[in-house]
């Protein structure tokens, strides 16, 4: 049976997404936040749409007090979605440095664009996908 899934970086301003199709990765058009109810509602459609099973979202690891609110933030708003299937946290610690990393061949202006526009967001959704598929594997 093969399981749709989807990766999401929640984040304040964006959700940035990622699926995996064919067994590639591929980023997104991330959902731009208005407010928790609404980007839930966007998300919850998002998974409905594509058949999704498996929804992998990005968690920092911790310890640290605004990684604990961070961690109760995102498992609230996971909490709101209309999703049957199976979530998974995955440790999300750097993905946002190594997806802004991945854009450095851009121009300044377009890699600010490309942050402002979410498109990092998608490519961090894409980091933690990745990390999830490698411990499928181990």
């Amino acid at each position: 049976m093969t399981h749709h899934i989807l990766a999401c970086d929640v984040g304040l301003k964006r959700i940035g997404l990622a699926t995996l199709t064919q067994g590639i990765i591929f980023p997104l058009t991330p959902i731009i936040r208005i407010n928790r109810n609404q980007a839930a509602k966007e998300l919850s459609d998002v998974l409905k749409e594509r058949d999704i099973s498996i929804l992998v979202v990005g968690m920092p690891s911790g310890g640290e007090a605004e990684h604990n609110d961070t961690q109760k933030r995102i498992a609230h708003f996971i909490s709101l979605l209309h999703f049957e299937g199976q979530v998974c946290f995955v440790n999300e610690d750097y993905t946002s440095v190594n997806a802004l990393e991945s854009t450095l061949y851009m121009k300044r202006r377009n890699r600010t664009k490309a942050q402002k526009d979410g498109r990092i967001d998608s490519l961090s959704a894409c980091e933690i996908l990745q990390r999830y598929m490698q411990s499928q594997k181990s």
